[in-house]
């Protein structure tokens, strides 16, 4: 019997990758070893979307064969998820130590392959292939790597957005949706397994169903979307029609593509989370030409102004890039006012990460890297100040919580892992909803009573 371990690196969407990975292997009678020195075969599935993470997928693989080296033992070990995607042509080159790379179309191979190694001579094999097409389906072998309270579901792959600083489309290929019907399967699955969250992840979630419209470019302010075909609007209503108690959160949504239907759709459904992940990167109009965000700052005002109108109560989660190449010190302070102004429940800031393959890459004007540090601290500081009003203002207010643990839950307007958390009752259920009262706030976290 062949003993598999598995080291699962980045996002979430990797992770699903991982947890499609285990449920092939399992289906074919493989088994997983959470200790590596016990694995016949042991897996990294690495990240390669900045800089940091490349150097933690790569320090992940010289660990690994540095191991087996000093143990002595006779493993094979894999090399799979963006890094191999990425750098499919060097990396063999580079790791002759490593006995495979495989990229993202042969995470459902991956028992086959296994045994090919087991029975093989030794060769390396170098299995990637260009511009992957590969998404998963309701029926696709998987084992949740998350805990019982909650669960990613991959409803597109791909993307198609020109951003100048990512690299993910030549990783992951163009974008590509599931069916809402798959999506509704699924879904309809985990609630019955007593589900309590579904995190809803693509590159883009908000471009669900839009590449299917006839080869026209969305103008997401012209009409309905559900009348020219899926959408993410009438997805959510599907989702929301199923029986159960649970929540429905969007992660990764991209501004360019809001429309008004998706506004009222969430407003409407009680069960879509008061919560919208939106990555906005910058409000300079400056930096978002140069960015490629296919959207200028008038835009995304408005569009704010127009989700705080039509949803109540909704928490607005962003991310922002400082220290991007021609970033002055006026578009800077632009975004910082920007962030006082709009005050957001959520946000985070990345320091800008110079990748080779972007278009960012070449261009003039990167900055010192002590300056793009010193932006990041200061941006930093003033949303730790905000989130700390925030937090204050939501003293003696009576909330709904997930129980994730004993005595840590997670509010509506927290996604797992990258959001706060609440310290309730170590009495209460865990894996169950439950209403307390905000009584304090430590840091990003809430404290609440019964």
């Amino acid at each position: 019997m062949i003993k598999v371990g598995l080291v699962s690196l980045g996002c979430a969407k990797n992770l699903i990758d991982s947890e499609v990975m285990v449920g092939h292997l399992q289906q074919a009678g493989m088994v997983m070893t959470p200790e590596p020195e016990l694995a016949d075969v042991l897996i990294v599935n690495t990240c390669s979307f900045i800089d940091m993470a490349k150097k933690e997928s790569i320090a992940a693989i010289h660990g690994a064969v540095d191991d087996r080296e000093e143990s002595g033992r006779r493993q094979k070990i894999i090399v799979a998820g963006c890094l191999s995607q990425r750098f499919g042509k060097e990396l063999p080159g580079l790791m002759p130590e490593v006995d495979a790379f495989i990229g993202l179309d042969q995470i459902t191979e991956v028992a086959p392959i296994i045994r090919g190694l087991m029975e093989g001579e030794g060769a390396q094999a170098n299995l990637v292939t260009e511009k992957p097409q590969y998404i998963p389906d309701y029926d696709t072998p998987r084992f949740r790597l998350t805990p019982k309270t909650f669960a990613y579901v991959k409803i597109a792959e791909g993307c198609n957005h020109p951003c100048s600083f990512c690299i993910i489309p030549k990783i992951r290929g163009r974008h590509r949706s599931r069916t809402e019907d798959s999506v509704v399967r699924e879904v309809e699955q985990l609630v019955k397994a007593g589900t309590r969250e579904i995190n809803l992840i693509s590159q883009d979630t908000t471009y669900f169903g839009m590449d299917k419209w006839d080869g026209q470019r969305p103008n997401p302010r012209s009409g309905v979307d559900s009348a020219r075909g899926e959408s993410l609007a009438s997805l959510l209503r599907k989702l929301n029609a199923i029986e159960g108690d649970f929540w429905v959160r969007l992660l990764y949504t991209h501004p360019a593509h809001w429309s008004d239907e998706l506004i009222e759709t969430i407003a409407e459904c009680p069960k879509i989370a008061r919560y919208i992940d939106m990555p906005l990167q910058h409000i300079s109009d400056r930096m978002l030409k140069i960015m490629r965000r296919e959207t200028d700052g008038a835009y995304i005002r408005d569009l704010i102004k127009r989700i705080r109108a039509g949803i109540p109560d909704i928490a607005i989660r962003t991310t922002f890039i400082v220290g991007f190449p021609g970033e002055t010190a006026e578009d800077f302070e632009e975004l910082l006012d920007f962030m006082r102004d709009v005050r957001f429940e959520r946000a985070g800031v990345f320091e800008y990460s110079k990748e080779e393959g972007t278009r960012a890459y070449g261009i003039d004007g990167h900055l010192h890297h002590m300056t793009r540090k010193s932006r990041w601290h200061k941006a930093m500081a003033l949303l730790q100040e905000l989130a700390e009003d925030i937090n204050q203002n939501q003293v003696g207010k009576r909330m709904k919580v997930l129980v994730e643990e004993p005595g840590i839950a997670r509010t509506e307007w927290d996604a797992p892992d990258i959001d706060s958390s609440v310290v309730v009752d170590r009495k209460l259920p865990v894996g169950d909803f439950a209403e307390v009262t905000i009584k304090d706030w430590r840091g990003y976290d809430l404290v609440a009573a019964r």
